[in-house]
């Protein structure tokens, strides 16, 4: 294993009724909240009067932004920044999934900035302080709740990029599975297919030949068995909360830092992933779906002596593949079982099954995927003429 350093700070409540129960001891403390949140949902489940109530009862102010967008957009998130230095805020409360969360991040840490806060997502302002954060968390997929990472896009720019910093870890995160039960069944599904990625890529490491680790895989291989044995239940039942709940335990485990500790992931599907949602919008968890087997597929051919052992490995112990008669057949054996198993549940598997068509933006797509680098990944790197060869199998 390679050495590692492991934080884990925020403060994770989970179960029913710890709204109800812990918020306003949470945010006792606290002067003005800004309530950041997405569409109408919360409002049509109750979790909105909830919140405001308890609040109110406490005697804690609070101001409501609405809108952040799936795909959360720096010019919103430079409107919530002005919204919350108007009313002076103290706290961001983010009421939602992983959008919602990330966009709260970059509000916090860019209150005390007086420019763009896409200067902070390109890295040409490191912030120095913030306010606080707390979760509400309303969809199993990202992990945003419990880790200090956030992807934002600039629709203007047509980009979309990952960034992090220490000061946007929550401090806290309300997981009632309760709150999960109103999600319809296309963000569940990409609910799903978020999680399960986020596994893969922490999954295929760096160097698979030169670091072993073992506990590591363990860890990962049970997770994904989880997942695949709980989507079904939940896909068939949305109301099941048994199976809302151990999907958002495993959505908050899949990126929370535990399984990526003593070795370095992959992340080159979600740069991909995110060159797509950049130029045309789509879910996130939707993008991965077309993505990750198609990335398969190239890392087996590209360098299967290399390749094909751990993907052999995921085979056999998360989907169950019988050993076939050399490693690259099994592999591949377990590239097709995955995407039977996305298919069961109904995503997608080409841009076309979206109606979107790639071809005209191929090379705008590689140039947004590569972000000025020369190759990107880790367990297989990919250079301008692989990333070619894969968006041409995804159209």
């Amino acid at each position: 294993m390679e050495n590692f350093q492991l934080s884990l700070p925020t403060q994770l409540i989970f179960g029913a009724g710890v709204v109800k129960n812990h918020l306003s001891t949470l945010l006792k403390d606290k002067q003005h909240v800004l309530l950041v949140y997405g569409g109408g949902s919360i409002h049509k489940n109750g979790l909105y009067q909830l919140v405001t109530q308890t609040l109110e009862a406490a005697h804690i102010q609070f101001t409501p932004f609405q809108g952040i967008q799936p795909n959360p957009r720096v010019e919103t998130v430079n409107a919530a920044i002005t919204c919350a230095r108007e009313q002076m805020c103290d706290f961001v409360l983010a009421i939602g999934g992983g959008s919602v969360i990330d966009a709260a991040k970059l509000i916090a840490v860019g209150i005390d900035y007086p420019h763009n806060a896409w200067d902070i997502v390109l890295g040409k302002h490191t912030p120095t302080s913030a306010i606080p954060i707390g979760v509400i968390l309303t969809l199993a997929a990202t992990g945003s709740e419990t880790n200090s990472g956030s992807v934002i896009t600039n629709w203007t720019t047509q980009e979309k990029r990952g960034w992090g910093s220490p000061l946007a870890l929550p401090v806290f995160a309300l997981l009632d599975p309760s709150n999960t039960i109103s999600v319809p069944s296309n963000h569940t599904l990409y609910g799903i297919v978020d999680i399960m990625s986020h596994l893969f890529e922490q999954y295929f490491r760096a160097h698979p030949d030169a670091v072993s680790n073992p506990y590591q895989e363990a860890l990962i291989e049970a997770t994904l068995r989880q997942v695949i044995q709980t989507a079904p239940l939940v896909m068939k039942d949305l109301t099941n909360y048994s199976a809302r709940e151990t999907l958002m335990i495993c959505g908050t485990y899949a990126l929370n830092g535990v399984l990526r500790i003593g070795s370095t992931g992959d992340w080159a599907s979600h740069q991909i992933e995110h060159a797509l949602s950049a130029c045309f919008d789509i879910p996130h968890g939707a993008g991965l779906a077309i993505v990750f087997p198609h990335w398969f597929d190239y890392v087996l051919h590209a360098d299967p002596m290399k390749n094909a052992p751990l993907i052999a490995k995921m085979a056999v112990e998360v989907f169950q593949v019988t050993p076939q008669h050399t490693t690259l057949e099994t592999a591949l054996a377990g590239v097709h079982a995955l995407r039977e198993f996305w298919a069961s549940l109904g995503a997608p598997s080409t841009m076309q099954d979206i109606s979107i068509d790639i071809t005209p933006k191929m090379e705008e797509l590689i140039e947004k995927t590569l972000l000025g680098r020369s190759t990107i990944g880790n367990f297989q790197q990919l250079d301008s003429n692989a990333l070619k060869i894969i968006f041409q199998s995804l159209a």
